[in-house]
């Protein structure tokens, strides 16, 4: 299956460590139930159970220790397993999924520093069932980490004071370790706005309370997101993290590291929603009729059904490129920026989708679908806003689609290995200059009609870029470049996919049919997108006739939809969770 199903999981890729984790991460929710579940997120129940949990099982210390801090042979960090982790917590709920998720991120300044002290420090508080937290954001700037007001003053003793205020820290009431982002100020305290990469510093921030102040959850959940003060905090060289430069790479590739969790919790709670959505369909009749049989319902299913599917097909494809990835092969920047900004918003249509099926039953406080209809909007927001994150994948443009580099074939990457170089990415810059392989090669492996509609669109927004480039102007105006944005990321995003059914034969098998309906969802997309572009007044008219030739009609075929409409209607009662 290439869904997520807790009742039929098997996780014949993984090792037995981590598939036997996993087993047991499922049975502690089935065991809990869905109806202590939603009565939890009801009264936003603090997750002690489960972070003891993973405290006795060392989850967090298995999944999320370099080998070398580590004295469990089956410690590492393996990006194909964290994935498979972040999908089943976010199946069940957000809320648990988001403990892990900032934690990771809290994790990532620690392991990319230099501080082996720390390192050492940390696993054992991983080991004892510990959690983490990532202090970058502030309440008045929250991701402009420029205009960053936390600070060291030095003293005269050779240390820091810090005084700053964070805004939007998970774990912030737990946390055994907060890796602050600051900039070192003046002795007088004084802290001027300036582009001077060399004031930054991360360091290891301790909830004493002498000295750090918690104020509130600011946000009515069961997940811990803290405001939090610091006054006078007394700071070290061993608590240094990293300074200057490194810092703010830290910053930027732990973002790199651990925001791509995102498009996995969409793709978890998106399956879970789909399950329940078709079970209570299916069994619904209005006007003599299953609800299941109504032409506009199968269409609903069948779309919200490719559209999943392809967020998962490309989120794995994605992976393997952070696994193989270098100093020489830094592709996977581009790849990780569509899986925060593109998966997670598909997360947001899916759900769509599928509370126009179920509709008012989406609301009822006994399903899981309220609480993910409630979820799947955070996950793009706490990547920043798509303005950000489409402006991040337009700098990989031109080396994409007229420069590609020779690389050797990517093969699917589920070997049991340490992730070293996530820790060891380098400086964040020089996006620019990211080369990547020829995406024709994928696209010319498959002859079927839609995907030959969206080869003839693709191409003719190749040749846009090439005959009628934007202008300086229309590349600093982020209306837009979002939907150029757009239209570019539809292109990646089909490539990697096609190269996931070839990849994944045996573990996700992609037939001939699913795979031409989800590009037929993808060429009605490249059109919708073509359609806005025209109407952008800074548009010129030789754009807008390559936007008129990029609207293109899908092939339709009715045995092809009825085939994957049977594969949808396959998860009727494939899985519910336990009451």
């Amino acid at each position: 299956m290439i869904l997520f199903n807790p009742k039929k999981f098997r996780g014949e890729h993984l090792d037995g460590r981590s598939r036997e984790l996993i087993l047991k991460t499922i049975d502690f929710f089935e065991k809990m139930g869905k109806n202590k579940l939603k009565e939890n997120d009801r009264k936003m129940t603090w997750y002690e159970d489960f972070l003891e949990f993973q405290k006795n099982e060392k989850i967090f210390y298995t999944f999320l220790t370099p080998p070398q801090y580590a004295d469990d042979p089956n410690a590492r960090w393996d990006t194909w397993r964290i994935c498979d982790y972040n999908e089943v917590l976010a199946f069940y709920s957000l809320a648990y999924w988001y403990t892990w998720q900032v934690t990771i991120l809290g994790l990532g300044p620690i392991w990319m520093s230099k501080n082996e002290k720390i390192k050492k420090e940390v696993a054992e508080m991983l080991k004892n069932g510990g959690v983490f937290a990532f202090g970058l954001s502030e309440r008045e700037h929250g991701a402009d980490i420029y205009a960053t007001e936390t600070k060291l003053i030095p003293q005269p003793d050779g240390t820091w004071k810090a005084y700053g205020r964070k805004y939007y820290i998970g774990n912030a009431n737990v946390a055994s370790i907060i890796s602050t982002f600051a900039r070192f100020a003046d002795p007088d305290g004084s802290l001027p706005y300036d582009m001077d990469k060399k004031r930054f510093a991360f360091f290891a921030l301790r909830r004493d309370e002498r000295y750090y102040q918690l104020i509130k959850n600011i946000v009515a959940s069961q997940m811990f997101v803290g405001d939090f003060l610091i006054h006078e905090y007394p700071v070290s060289e061993d608590d240094i993290l990293e300074k200057g430069e490194d810092a703010w790479d830290a910053a930027l590739n732990t973002v790199n590291v651990g925001k791509f969790n995102l498009g996995w919790a969409s793709i978890g709670i998106c399956t879970h929603a789909l399950y329940e959505a078709i079970n209570h369909a299916s069994k619904r009749i209005l006007y003599g009729m299953h609800v299941t049989d109504f032409p506009h319902v199968k269409r609903l299913f069948v779309d919200a059904y490719c559209r999943l599917v392809a967020m998962k097909l490309f989120a794995r494809r994605a992976c393997d490129y952070m696994r193989v990835a270098s100093l020489n092969d830094r592709r996977y920047l581009l790849y990780n920026a569509i899986v925060k900004s593109k998966v997670t918003r598909e997360g947001e249509e899916v759900i769509n989708l599928l509370w126009d099926v179920i509709a008012a039953k989406g609301f009822e406080k006994d399903t899981y679908f309220e609480m993910a209809a409630r979820y799947i909007r955070a996950l793009p927001k706490l990547e920043g806003t798509v303005h950000v994150n489409m402006a991040l994948i337009l700098k990989f443009l031109y080396n994409y689609l007229f420069n590609p580099a020779g690389f050797p074939d990517v093969p699917k990457m589920d070997v049991a290995k340490h992730d070293e170089f996530l820790f060891n990415q380098g400086p964040a810059g020089g996006l620019e200059r990211v080369r990547f392989h020829d995406y024709h090669k994928a696209y010319n492996s498959i002859d079927l009609p839609n995907v030959n509609v969206f080869k003839e669109q693709i191409e003719t927004f190749r040749e846009m870029i090439a005959n009628a480039s934007p202008s300086f102007e229309q590349m600093r105006d982020f209306d837009f470049l979002a939907n150029l944005g757009e239209l570019f990321t539809l292109l990646v995003y089909g490539h990697l996919i096609i190269e996931a059914k070839h990849v994944y034969i045996g573990l996700y098998d992609v037939s001939d049919e699913l795979l031409d309906q989800i590009f037929e969802v993808f060429v009605r997309d490249f059109s919708k997108f073509a359609v806005e572009l025209m109407a952008k007044p800074t548009t010129t008219e030789e754009q807008l006739n390559y936007c008129r030739k990029m609207v293109k009609r899908p092939v339709p075929s009715k045995d092809r939809f009825e085939k994957v409409l049977e594969e949808v209607y396959s998860l009727k009662d494939a899985y519910e969770m336990n009451p």
